[in-house]
């Protein structure tokens, strides 16, 4: 069984944390930054969801 794939960085090469600490190109947290190499895919895809939700915060 082929190893499961890994889910893929959401950075888009803009990168610049605001005052809250976060990335204003994929609005992750710099810790989340930090630690997604050693992340699991489950915890990455908590990253995610959690960035879905910060792009929509931004959008209102």
């Amino acid at each position: 069984m082929a190893a499961e794939e890994k889910v893929r960085s959401p950075c888009v090469s803009i990168c610049a944390l605001d005052e809250r600490d976060i990335c204003i190109g994929c609005q992750r947290t710099g810790d989340e930054i930090l630690h997604w190499t050693s992340m699991t895919n489950r915890e990455r895809q908590a990253v995610l969801e959690n960035v879905a939700e910060r792009e929509r915060e931004v959008a209102l």
